[in-house]
């Protein structure tokens, strides 16, 4: 990601399946931002790594009988949003890059870094 191609917003998300009720609301707002024509990427990393495991995401409900994980991230996707991992959370929470639902860039803090912190506004969650 160049200063050229900036993302307007960066959300790194570090809650993972521990929390599912804060999890909607980083996609409602990056899908919105997306949605919006802003350049929008989430960095997952630490625990939310695992929801990028194959068949993790669709199996987490914030609201019962509502949407799962997965409709959310499809949401945001939909939407434009850039999804990365972290590489360094893969041995965090035990995974390989053979476990994930789906090829994503998956880069280092000292390779994401970099190129995030030209972002306009970045997020935590």
């Amino acid at each position: 990601m160049s200063e050229q191609n900036a993302a307007d917003l960066v959300i790194i998300l570090i809650t993972g399946p521990e929390n599912p009720k804060r999890l909607p609301s980083a996609f409602f707002l990056a899908a919105t931002a997306a949605a919006a024509e802003q350049n929008v990427v989430m960095y997952f990393t630490g625990p939310a790594t695992e929801l990028l495991k194959k068949g993790v995401s669709e199996t987490i409900y914030p609201l019962t009988g509502g949407k799962s994980v997965a409709d959310f991230i499809k949401l945001a996707e939909d939407n434009g949003v850039r999804i990365i991992g972290c590489a360094q959370s893969l041995d965090l929470v035990g995974m390989t890059v053979e476990d994930l639902a789906q090829q994503l860039p998956m880069l280092t803090p000292g390779q994401a870094l970099p190129a995030l912190a030209t972002a306009k506004r970045i997020l935590t969650w």
